[in-house]
C-alpha cells in the first residue's frame, strides 16, 4: 500500500436552520486516512453524517474547521477545505469523481454525449471517447436505444447506471462513492463490482459509503463507522 493520498484532520461542520435559529453539528472533530490503492469504506445509520464527510472532500460542502489534505499527481499537496474554486474545478475534472444515487445533468444531453464529454474532459481524442463510451454503456446494460436519448425520460435505476458510468470511465485519481447501489437490483450491483474491483487493481483510491454492508466488506480495506458525527474504526 502507498503513501497517504487523503489526510482529514480535526473535520467539523455544522449547518444554521434560520427559520428555526438553530445550529445542527453534522460532523465533530473527524479524522481519517487513506493511502494510494486504499478503499475506505464509512458506516453508520441514516443521518449520521457520511455523505457530509464525502462532500466536504469534493467540497460541495465547506467544512466549518479542520483541513482536507489531498496528495495531487499534478498539483502537489491541496488543502481541499481552503483550495481556490480553479483548484477545486481542475481536481474535479482530472482526479477526483464522484458518484451519488442521484443524477444531475444538463437538459437536451444525451446518455452518449455525457459519458462521452467525461473522456473527452481528460484530454483524449473523441475516437477513443466513443470506444470508451460504448464499452461503459455496453457494460451497465443499458439499453441502446436510450444512448442517444435525454436522461430526464429514463427510470431511477437507468439514471443511476449511467452516472455511475460517467464517473468511472475517467479512471479517476479518487473516487468518492456516496450509496451508488442504493436503488440496484443484484445484477447491476455486480457490473458496479466488477469496475470498482478493475479501477482498485488500476490503482484508483476509493473512499465509500454503501446501504448494502455485504457488497461494501467484500471490497474494502478498512472501514469506519460514523455514530452522530464521531468517528471509530471498525
Amino acid at each position: 500500500m502507498g503513501k497517504s493520498l487523503l489526510s482529514i484532520e480535526n473535520l467539523s461542520k455544522t449547518f444554521t436552520l434560520h427559520h428555526m435559529d438553530q445550529r445542527i453539528t453534522a460532523l465533530h472533530d473527524v479524522n481519517l486516512h487513506v493511502k494510494e490503492g486504499e478503499f475506505v469504506g464509512i458506516t453508520g445509520k441514516s443521518g449520521s453524517g457520511k455523505s457530509t464527510i464525502l462532500k466536504c472532500v469534493y467540497r460541495t460542502y465547506l467544512p466549518h474547521d479542520g483541513d482536507i489534505w489531498y496528495n495531487s499527481e499534478q498539483l502537489g499537496m491541496i488543502n481541499l477545505a481552503y483550495a481556490p474554486e480553479r483548484i477545486i474545478t481542475h481536481l474535479r475534472r482530472y482526479e477526483i469523481g464522484y458518484v451519488s444515487q442521484f443524477l444531475s445533468v444538463m437538459p437536451r444531453t444525451t446518455a452518449r454525449e455525457l459519458v462521452r464529454q467525461a473522456v473527452l474532459e481528460m484530454g483524449h481524442d473523441l475516437e477513443f471517447a466513443e470506444d470508451e463510451t460504448v464499452r461503459m454503456l455496453t457494460h451497465f446494460e443499458l439499453e441502446r436505444g436510450l444512448w442517444d436519448s435525454y436522461p430526464a425520460t429514463f427510470s431511477g435505476g437507468e439514471k443511476l447506471r449511467l452516472n455511475i458510468a460517467r464517473a468511472m470511465v475517467k479512471r479517476p485519481r479518487l473516487l468518492l462513492l456516496d450509496e451508488p447501489t442504493a436503488s440496484l437490483d443484484q445484477a447491476s450491483k455486480e457490473k458496479v463490482k466488477i469496475l470498482i474491483e478493475q479501477l482498485m487493481r488500476e490503482g484508483t483510491t476509493m473512499l465509500g459509503i454503501f446501504h448494502d454492508l455485504e457488497f461494501m466488506e467484500s471490497l474494502c480495506s478498512r472501514e469506519y463507522r460514523i455514530n452522530k458525527g464521531e468517528f471509530q474504526v471498525v
